[in-house]
């Protein structure tokens, strides 16, 4: 456990056994998981975190050889940087397991209790998915953060990260191991795939006998794969086109605060905006005042024939522009005779992320929350806001826009499901 990990590619052999081992491991650690206590999960996690501070120049010198073999091959500085650990970076990966520890423990909590007429009880009871894969790629504090959560909310999890960061994230796991030894929980409840070998992935996404759920974070290429091979249900998100429509009944303060932060706080996110709606009634005032504000910070505005008629500045927008995930300082805008128009275009064009209305109308406001068909709707509030931890969650997983199981932010109550139990007195049925 100790020992430096290498690239596992020059020492597996057999990849398709190695990923059923690391299955039927991962199964057998869930179910001593799933029976630990709060405090038994807590003290793992306050030990988890200590290793991560005594562990910080082995995290370092880890991730320096990542670092190294990226800038070695070309990457860019963005990618760089995501890959890139610091002092800073792995405080905030110890403090963040921290945080989870301080979370309510959701597993075992019994609700929706009833009184059947016979006098028996039936509720509901909160447990483990079970066993959790998680595929993701250059941000090796994931690997921290997906591990802290699994542990609480009792998963077990297989965590395979991007092939860049293969010696932080085997550095990372071993202080996870040392947390879980400490706390004499099983180290296989945590496991990271040691091969880049792609073809691991390929072999998780068919371990429908081992793993319950799998969880991708990363691009849309590494998601539209997994859709594509996984024969395990998943917690994702494809694209986050998000929308913000500024209704002719909006507040025209709070209508170009909104606008701003959703669109400039930061661009790279699936939460910010990508195309902002405007009813016709009030874009000839607030059009060009929002437009001066995204220009002063250097965004690119694509718009329609009316929207460019107001703002002369704008680029016109072409049919893609309205399905793009920019994660860039570029913006669709259209403006729209009313909401109806505004609902139809985020019902074609939206990927059931975040959509935000900007209005004084209760009963408009209500219509969109209940028409909008998006995992997170918002009324007067900005789409960067859509995250488990503004929602108090204390952390999430992901985001999903699926219907089933969890939608929007998923925490640790999105890690469990539910389970009847049911309370007797002898009650036979007749």
């Amino acid at each position: 456990m100790n020992q430096p990990a290498t690239p596992a590619s020059a020492r597996i052999a057999d990849i398709p056994a190695y990923m059923q081992d690391l299955g039927r491991r991962a199964r057998a650690a869930s179910r001593l998981l799933a029976r630990a206590d709060s405090a038994a999960k807590n003290r793992t996690l306050t030990a988890i975190a200590a290793a991560l501070r005594a562990g910080s120049a082995a995290l370092l010198a880890a991730n320096a050889k990542d670092v190294a073999a990226a800038r070695a091959a070309g990457r860019d500085a963005a990618f760089v940087d995501r890959l890139t650990l610091s002092p800073k970076t792995i405080e905030s990966m110890a403090s963040g397991v921290e945080q989870v520890a301080s979370l309510p423990d959701p597993v075992g909590e019994i609700s929706e209790v009833r009184e059947r007429p016979n006098g028996m009880k039936v509720g509901r009871m909160r447990v483990p998915l079970g066993v959790i894969g998680i595929i993701y790629e250059s941000r090796p504090n994931v690997t921290a953060d997906a591990a802290a959560l699994c542990m609480k909310s009792g998963n077990a999890c297989i965590l395979r990260g991007g092939s860049e960061s293969v010696h932080s994230n085997q550095a990372i796991a071993r202080c996870v191991h040392r947390g879980l030894a400490e706390a004499g929980l099983p180290e296989d409840a945590v496991q990271v795939v040691e091969t880049p070998d792609r073809s691991a992935v390929g072999e998780l996404l068919r371990m429908n006998k081992y793993v319950d759920i799998i969880v991708p974070r990363g691009g849309k290429s590494l998601i539209e794969r997994i859709m594509a091979e996984s024969r395990i249900p998943m917690i994702k998100h494809l694209d986050g086109v998000c929308h913000v429509y500024i209704d002719d009944r909006a507040d025209p303060e709070l209508a170009v605060k909104i606008a701003d932060n959703a669109k400039t706080q930061r661009y790279g996110t699936c939460n910010a905006m990508e195309t902002l709606l405007v009813h016709e009634a009030v874009a000839p005032k607030l059009l060009p005042r929002i437009a001066a504000e995204l220009a002063a910070k250097g965004v690119e505005l694509r718009g329609d024939d009316a929207a460019r008629g107001l703002v002369a500045s704008m680029k016109p927008a072409t049919e893609d522009d309205w399905y793009a995930e920019y994660l860039a300082p570029i913006l669709a805008v259209r403006v729209v005779h009313d909401m109806d128009e505004a609902m139809d275009h985020i019902a074609k064009y939206g990927s059931q992320h975040s959509e935000a209305i900007i209005t004084t109308d209760t009963a408009r406001a209500d219509r969109f929350l209940r028409e909008v068909d998006s995992s997170s709707v918002m009324v007067n509030a900005s789409t960067r806001l859509a995250d488990g931890f503004e929602y108090g969650l204390g952390a999430e997983i992901g985001i999903s826009t699926d219907k089933l199981h969890a939608r929007g932010p998923v925490g640790l109550e999105g890690l469990t499901s539910q389970k009847y139990v049911v309370f007797g007195s002898g009650q036979v049925r007749e």
